[in-house]
């Protein structure tokens, strides 16, 4: 498959707001956003190499959980999920700062590296799903709605429970969600060709890749290489 252009792409912008349809166009174009930002490339530098990079989508009718992913749901079933506009509490921010530290090249300062400082209006619809045990919380995963698609923005999960796969266990949740909502489309965001930290996003029955010249392809479970 041809996974781009021959030029480089490289774009930017900022929107203060942005409309569910319009966000689901941007989404199926290759962008992404952390706050306001927005942006696309289709090269990157990842382990001191040029990667080829590659966003991701699944197609919700053609998804189902692997064997792997329903031992996940199983493991978690004693997890409380809440859905609500997204909210930066001390008790959120506190669980970003001991999740940030997994970041082993340049971790991110603050929660809003990823998110606006009204992450609920701005720049469009952001909701929160809140996991817990008891009254505990072990992760707080931000996505956006659109008119046909959901799409994952940034997960911050406890690192004390690693067994969980509470990152991936915050995917299918998230999944759940679109799914119940009607949605055509969910983005898992950007991987890159070759092995790397962004792999587990490969893993999902009914991925679609984008091959920057405006079209999507279905993809085999971990096919990207």
């Amino acid at each position: 498959m041809l996974l781009d252009r021959l030029e480089i792409i490289n774009e930017e912008f900022r929107a203060e707001t942005l409309g569910p349809g319009n966000l689901d166009i941007l989404l199926a174009r290759g962008w992404r956003h952390f706050g306001k930002y927005f942006f696309r490339y289709n090269f990157g530098i990842y382990d001191d190499e040029i990667r080829r990079v590659i966003p991701l989508r699944i197609r919700l009718s053609e998804f189902k959980p692997s064997k792997s992913q329903s031992r996940v749901l199983r493991r978690n079933a004693d997890l409380y999920v809440n859905t609500a506009p997204a909210k930066i509490t001390d008790e959120v921010d506190a669980l970003f700062q001991r999740h940030k530290h997994r970041f082993k090249h340049r971790p991110p300062e603050s929660i809003y590296s990823f998110i606006s400082e009204d992450p609920a209006l701005d720049p469009c619809e952001t909701l929160q799903q809140s996991i817990r045990i008891g009254d505990r919380l072990l992760a707080a995963g931000f996505f956006d709605v659109g008119d046909n698609s959901v799409s994952g923005i940034y997960t911050a999960f406890e690192p004390s429970e690693t067994r969980r796969s509470l990152g991936i266990f915050t995917i299918l949740k998230e999944i759940e969600y679109a799914m119940a909502h009607g949605k055509e489309f969910y983005y898992q965001g950007y991987c890159y060709s070759g092995n790397s930290f962004y792999d587990y996003k490969k893993q999902f029955y009914g991925t679609e890749a984008f091959d920057w010249n405006g079209g999507w392809a279905p993809q085999p479970r971990n096919s990207l290489g």
